[in-house]
This record gives structure tokens, C-alpha cells and sequence, in this order.
């Protein structure tokens, strides 16, 4: 390759949603009230799950990690999607744009592995509750954890270390609204038909083995809900596992029609909207349907209020 200014590119720049200004500070207030509320959403429930007892049960250990991990992808987007929105210049550095590529992508893997220690969890509880503790014990609860956050960290890191090795010549314009992992691929100045193998082998490893996971999970919670004999043990069941099911639907779905299809792939204004969906609409969802569909959130949360304006009234008088 030629001279260095053929392959090293000091800035990107992202074009984002829209070049409109109206239309620009219309989705800057909206993306921040969202972002807000994701962001407070997630807070209260960790708090919730570390202040009442009663939910020290290994599933809010594993949604409290669900939480950090949702406020966590959202503000290694959103905030720099906020900053674009104001500002003429939507350039954003090369360095920052590797270090917006790995977290997000490794914390994007760390959910969905998440998603399928949370199924198994659900499964232990469905079909072998006299087990239950003694199966989901605090040791087995740990490593789980920890090998969700590794698995997704250690992708990411190759698959941005392969993407970024990529020579870019003097293609710097992203059409995205953030630095995403094909987005990045469509810059290079070669051919990326590797990297895109890459990506979906990574995809069917990080995505698809998990998935097949909480498939079987769920087929197993199933069978046992049907052998049930009371409607009233049936509906307890399913009541166990609805959250995760909501939030295991609205993930895996949108990944699998962005990450692993045969070609036509999906256009670029899918991609952002796709990429929208996970960084805003999953995080801010998320600890709603964990609250709202969830008894013993909605009876901590009850709790807890209740304890806050008992102690509001006794410091007013």
C-alpha cells in the first residue's frame, strides 16, 4: 500500500439519522428523555434488587447484571449520538470510534449470553424447583456471570482488532449513527468478504448458540407448564418466566434479522433503525417489563415507597 494517508484515517464522520436541523433537535430532546429514563430505570432496579432481601435470588443477581449491562451499551451510543445531533461537525476520532466499536459489540454479546444463563435459570426453577437452591447456588451463579461478560468481551476485542486492521484509504464517511461493526466493513478500500464470514461465524457462536440454548430451555419449561394440573400452577409457572420470554423475544429477533440472513442484506436506514432499537428502546424497556410483569418487583417496589413516605411524614412532622 502506498502512502500512509491511503490506509490511516484520523477521524470519521457519522452521518446519522438525519442533516435536517429541526428535525435534529426534535430527536436530540427525544433520545434524551429516553436515554434519562434508561438510564434512571436501570439504576432504581439494581437499587431495588440490593436494598430488598427478598429479591437475593440468583435470577435478580443475573438481572441486575442485565441492568449495568443495558445502561452500559446505552451510554457507549447514545451520548455521542446526542453530542452529533447539536454540532455541525459529526466527526468522531479513530481511536474513539475502535473503543465505541468494542464496547458496544461486547456488550451487545454479553446480553445474549446473559439471555441464555437467565433461560437456564428459569428452566431450573420451572422444572426442578425442590432443586432449585441447591442447583442455582451461589458459586455456579458467579461463574455464569463472569463467563457472559468474558465471552462477549473477548469476541468484541477480536472482532474489532480484525475490523480495524482493515485499510480504510480515504473513506471516513459512516453511515450510521454510530461506529457498527458492517458499517466500519463497508469503509475498507479491500475485499471484506473474510471479515464478513468473521462476523457471521461470530454471529452463530455468540447469537445462534445461545439462542439454541434458551430454545431448548424454553421447549423443557413448556413441557413441564403442560403436565401441570392446576390452571392456578400453570399460571404461576408462566408468570415465572413471561419477563424473560418479553425480553428474550424482543432481543434475539432483531439480531438474528440483522446479523444472520442470506443476502438481500438489510438496508442501511434498517441498520440504523436496528441499532436505535438496542441502544434506546431494549435498555428503556427492559426493567418496565421486569417491573410491571413481575409480582415480587411490583411488591419491593410497594415496599420500598411505602418505607420512603412513612420517612418523608415522620421528618415533616
Amino acid at each position: 500500500m502506498g502512502a500512509d494517508n491511503q490506509t490511516w484515517v484520523r477521524e470519521f464522520i457519522l452521518l446519522g439519522l438525519s442533516s435536517d436541523w429541526d428535525a435534529q433537535v426534535a430527536l436530540f430532546v427525544l433520545f434524551l428523555v429516553m436515554y434519562l429514563v434508561t438510564v434512571l430505570g436501570n439504576v432504581l432496579i439494581v437499587l431495588l434488587i440490593r436494598l430488598d432481601s427478598r429479591l437475593h435470588t440468583p435470577m435478580y443477581f443475573f438481572l441486575t447484571n442485565l441492568s449495568l449491562v443495558d445502561v452500559s451499551y446505552a451510554t457507549s451510543i447514545v451520548p455521542q449520538m446526542l453530542v452529533h445531533f447539536l454540532v455541525e461537525h459529526k466527526g468522531i476520532p479513530y481511536v474513539s470510534c475502535a473503543a465505541q466499536l468494542f464496547f458496544s459489540l461486547g456488550l451487545g454479546g454479553i446480553e445474549f449470553v446473559l439471555l441464555a444463563v437467565m433461560a437456564y435459570d428459569r428452566y431450573a426453577a420451572v422444572c426442578d424447583p425442590l432443586r432449585y437452591s441447591v442447583i442455582m447456588h451461589g458459586g455456579l451463579c458467579a461463574r455464569l456471570a463472569i463467563t457472559s461478560w468474558v465471552s462477549g468481551s473477548v469476541n468484541s476485542l477480536v472482532q474489532t482488532t480484525i475490523t480495524f486492521q482493515l485499510p480504510m484509504c480515504t473513506n471516513k464517511y459512516i453511515d450510521h449513527i454510530s461506529c457498527e461493526i458492517l458499517a466500519v466493513v463497508r469503509l475498507a478500500c479491500v475485499d471484506t468478504s473474510s471479515n464478513e464470514i468473521s462476523v457471521m461465524v461470530s454471529s452463530i457462536v455468540l447469537l445462534m448458540t445461545p439462542f439454541c440454548l434458551v430454545l431448548l430451555s424454553y421447549i423443557r419449561i413448556l413441557s413441564t407448564i403442560l403436565k401441570i394440573q392446576s390452571t392456578e400452577g400453570r399460571k404461576k409457572a408462566f408468570h415465572t418466566c413471561a419477563s424473560h420470554l418479553t425480553v428474550v423475544v424482543l432481543c434475539y429477533g432483531m439480531a438474528i434479522f440483522t446479523y444472520i440472513q442470506p443476502n438481500p442484506s438489510p438496508s442501511v436506514l434498517q441498520e440504523k433503525l436496528i441499532s436505535l432499537f438496542y441502544a434506546i428502546l431494549t435498555p428503556t424497556l427492559n426493567p418496565m417489563i421486569y417491573s410491571l410483569r413481575n409480582k415480587e418487583v411490583k411488591k419491593a417496589w410497594q415496599k420500598l415507597l411505602g418505607q420512603l413516605f412513612g420517612l418523608t411524614s415522620k421528618l415533616a412532622t
